[in-house]
């Protein structure tokens, strides 16, 4: 039995326990544990949805009934009889005044930026028009080349008004990155930054965004923002577009109106990371990220208006997407722009008393570099109006569990699991539930997941692949120019027709938490034993030494054992490499089994890894079987593509 960090308090009253008393009209369990509530909300998805359209009183037009007319997979039909809009939804506000600061925006390229309710909604107004000017209109899309800072939010708000469909990159994606994801979409505005400043270095972007419009043909309008060069001027030209300011598309105020659109009318399109081809472009819609944030935001992570809500995110990452969706509720969102860990690992633990931050939202690894140094949030910072922390992006493991509790306080630790596929955490917290050492703690209201094996049954206690055995609102709408599905069924539903794949391995306790061990299409299999790599990672990088790993294993075509490789990535490249070989030996046979013992250990350079931190686990172990670089992985969809020259030369 895993240790209990964290219980819900005895008296408290979180709005999920207001929730579940409300939905007993619709059917829930009158009393009852949170699983209770669970089974109940994904027995009946109809029932439970309804009950969640009419907590957050979603503003509509049409009638809510019935909340699912189809429960096919792929093809669910959701609230088929409603028109609605996110931006609608988003800047109602509730519980907040004109006057009241609902975005906090914080940056290593220029000085804080707060804004008021009535500021967003009239800077949102004047985009809007701005939009309009430049001949955007439902339909069309938009798209932004810029970091998490307030006018990217505004440019999504003002875009969705329209029903238009927006898309963003983070400014640290090259060229062909972006290409490649904006030409399946072929956006007719951009808005660009012109740089920006990562800790203390400059980050020039004029020459890249110019290249980018030029490869686009689609693009009309480039709307410029000077904002690493305030006083910059704007490139003469690019490609065939008309080159405006971002002061400019907001110089005249316009109504604030919203467009009411179908359920599934597209919102934005988010992308998969482009390891092994084109991004996937996922296209999700008004209803589906309107209603599941609800949900999430409201009743999981319990937010509200009194809440200042931080997760650190660039826009190329759904946890953006997810952060800025706190307006719903009413919740202060600060906006971070930067280095994370610029000038030191605490500058982020300081923002938390300086903006008075209630909840904390980070990466998995970045919770382990700040245990791995030392680091004592509560002794750097007043941490006590902080009451929850979230970890996502990999697997935590049960020692940065208890480092927060050691370290920051006695906070509502939320470690949570989903994708970019569905802009939602499958499994993750509620404040109804415990939180023990190393595990998640619930499945999420709504979500029907399961452990399967290979036969298709369900596993508690064991390894199994983590799969939905019933729609989700917020399940793509499908992807950006898939007319007849093809590419979108294969992506999900090919190995369990009728069931969402999602490609991780997991494993649920009696009690319904929940461990998640790394890609299922990553696994390691030594002698017919499954190994998750995560395990490996959580071992391996509490080293000192050691700055980061990969792991692969290349099957014997024999049928014997095979070849375990372990790549690590040190801190000093002096650092005596028999000693540490032996040190990482001894602790994975210790700590793991005699089976997770490599049978290499090489040193490199770097790991290679995605724009979006995630390890090449499959890129690099098809690099070693012998295929093509090229065929192996999209170099543009990597932070460093030289990363990979190690593995191919050690390949011949």
């Amino acid at each position: 039995m895993s240790d209990v960090l964290w219980r819900p308090s005895a008296d408290a009253r979180p709005r999920m326990s207001e929730f579940a008393a409300e939905a007993v009209t619709r059917g829930a369990p009158q009393s009852g544990t949170y699983d209770d509530l669970w089974r109940w909300s994904v027995q009946d998805l109809d029932g439970f949805w309804s009950a969640v359209w009419e907590h957050f009183d979603v503003p509509h037009d049409g009638s809510a009934t019935p909340a699912l007319a189809d429960a096919s997979m792929p093809g669910a039909r959701w609230f088929p009889n409603v028109r609605l809009n996110y931006a609608e939804a988003m800047l109602r506000l509730p519980g907040r005044a004109d006057d009241d600061v609902v975005v906090l925006s914080r940056s290593q390229t220029r000085d804080d930026v707060a804004v008021t309710a009535a500021e967003l909604r009239d800077a949102v107004a004047r985009a809007r028009a701005g939009l309009v000017r430049h001949g955007v209109g439902r339909g069309d899309r938009v798209a932004a080349y810029s970091p998490n800072i307030a006018e990217t939010l505004v440019l999504l708000l003002a875009t969705a008004s329209l029903g238009a469909v927006f898309s963003s990159c983070a400014p640290e994606f090259g060229v062909q990155s972006v290409v490649d994801r904006w030409q399946q979409t072929e956006p007719t505005l951009v808005l660009a930054v012109d740089g920006y400043r990562y800790g203390d270095k400059d980050v020039p972007r004029r020459d890249e965004v110019v290249q980018i419009v030029e490869a686009l043909p689609s693009v009309r309008t480039l709307v410029w923002l000077p904002y690493l060069h305030p006083d910059g001027a704007a490139p003469d030209h690019a490609g065939g577009a008309e080159v405006t300011t971002w002061a400019e598309l907001l110089a005249e105020p316009g109504p604030l109106e919203f467009e009411r659109l179908p359920f599934d009318h597209p919102l934005y399109v988010l992308y998969s990371s482009g390891t092994t081809g084109l991004p996937k472009p996922i296209v999700h819609g008004h209803g589906g990220i309107t209603v599941e944030h609800f949900k999430s935001l409201g009743l999981h992570h319990d937010f509200g208006p009194d809440d200042v809500f931080f997760w650190f995110s660039t826009t190329g990452w759904m946890m953006w997407n997810l952060l800025v969706s706190g307006l719903l509720v009413g919740s202060t969102v600060v906006l971070v722009d930067g280095n994370p860990a610029h000038p030191d690992l605490a500058a982020l633990w300081r923002m938390v008393e300086e903006l008075d931050i209630t909840y904390f939202g980070t990466s998995a690894p970045f919770l382990l570099q700040c245990r791995k140094e030392g680091l004592v949030p509560r002794e750097v910072a007043d941490l006590s109006g902080l009451r929850g922390v979230g970890s996502t992006g990999a697997p935590l493991p049960a020692e940065g569990f208890r480092w927060v509790y050691e370290a920051v306080g006695d906070v509502h630790l939320q470690s949570v699991s989903g994708g970019t596929d569905t802009c939602a955490a499958f499994v993750g917290a509620s404040p109804l539930v415990p939180v023990y050492a190393g595990e998640i703690s619930c499945r999420s209201l709504g979500c029907a997941v399961e452990a399967w094996d290979e036969d298709g049954r369900p596993v508690t206690g064991g390894l199994g692949e983590l799969v939905i055995t019933a729609p989700m609102p917020s399940m793509p709408v499908g992807f950006w120019g898939d007319d007849d599905g093809s590419r979108f069924r294969s992506a999900y539903f090919e190995d369990f027709p009728g069931v969402w794949r999602h490609g991780d391995w997991i494993t649920f306790t009696e009690r319904g938490s929940c461990v998640i061990t790394g890609r299922s299409d990553a696994t390691l299999n030594r002698g017919g034993v499954r190994l998750g790599t995560a395990e490996f990672y959580t071992v391996v990088e509490a080293l000192p030494e050691v700055a980061d790993s990969l792991v692969v294993h290349l099957e014997d075509d024999e049928g014997g054992a095979g070849t375990l490789l372990l790549f690590v990535a040190l801190r000093d490249p002096e650092a005596d490499v028999d000693a540490l070989r032996r040190r990482i030996a001894g602790e994975l046979r210790t700590r793991l089994s005699p089976r997770h013992v490599p049978d290499e250990l090489h040193v490199v350079p770097a790991v290679p890894r995605t724009l979006s931190g995630k390890k090449l686990e499959v890129p690099v172990k098809k690099i070693l079987q012998g295929v093509p670089v090229d065929q192996a992985v999209a170099k543009g969809a990597l932070a460093d593509p030289s990363a990979l020259d190690t593995y191919v030369a050690l390949r011949r």
